[in-house]
């Protein structure tokens, strides 16, 4: 077996339960005994390339808008995901939530990447965006951040204005798009089996003893979990 088992965890700011999921899968790992020998790899991926931000935006509206459905709707989307996030540790407000497009935080994780900081800047984003609302697309609000994770200001201002880690950022998006995912988070353990959506920790560790007792190899991915729900694609959150 390699000295690390790799896990790849396909994910967007913008996604309440890529959070969570990043909450149960910690969960896991305590559990699991070899966790000394995992490595997580985060890619990215955009639930809305597209979005552009208006000064007015309202999470409720916006939701009900995209998606088609009323504004109850998106209300009761949204206190289901907030329980649910509860249950993980976290404390999700959306009322606070600056809509934003999530392109240049991703850029800016895989700068965090090359200095292995990205799963420290990964938690910082998801808070900044989901419990602090802030805005993920301001600059100073980047810079901050990846200061927090001992990112140089210098290096992260010139990323922030200029078109680096563009090519990675879509580059990880057409990744998932060849191993067929079609919502986030999305896990790929070993580059084997996958897992779609924020599963329960059982899941993810019964996943990471399977993988751990086949040892190495190298192989067409499987997908061994999934569900209808606890994940977001491009027609919502379930």
């Amino acid at each position: 077996m390699e000295n690390k088992l790799k896990i790849q965890i396909w994910s967007d700011i913008m996604c309440p339960y890529c959070y969570i999921g990043k909450r149960r899968i910690e969960g896991a790992l305590q559990q699991f005994p070899h966790a000394e020998n995992v490595e997580i790899e985060w890619k990215s991926f955009q639930l809305d390339a597209n979005f552009i931000a208006s000064e007015n935006d309202n999470m409720a509206e916006h939701l009900a808008e995209k998606y088609r459905k009323d504004k109850e709707w998106a209300q009761e989307m949204m206190d289901s995901m907030t329980l649910n996030a509860k249950n993980s540790g976290l404390d999700f407000h959306f009322e606070k939530a600056i809509m934003a497009n999530s392109f240049n935080a991703h850029r800016l994780l895989h700068l965090a990447k090359k200095h292995n900081k990205s799963n420290e800047l990964e938690e910082l984003l998801f808070k900044a965006y989901l419990t602090d609302g802030l805005n993920i697309n301001d600059i100073v609000t980047l810079t901050n951040l990846g200061i927090q994770v001992g990112l140089d200001a210098t290096e992260i201002q010139t990323l922030l204005h200029s078109d680096t880690y563009a090519t990675a950022v879509k580059e990880d998006i057409e990744m998932a798009q060849q191993i067929g995912v079609q919502g986030v988070p999305f896990f790929v353990f070993d580059n084997k089996y996958a897992v779609s959506g924020a599963q329960h920790v059982e899941t993810f560790v019964k996943t990471l003893e399977k993988v751990w007792e086949e040892g190495d190899f190298k192989s067409k991915v499987t997908l061994i979990e999934t569900n209808d729900g606890n994940s977001c694609d491009i027609d919502g959150c379930d």
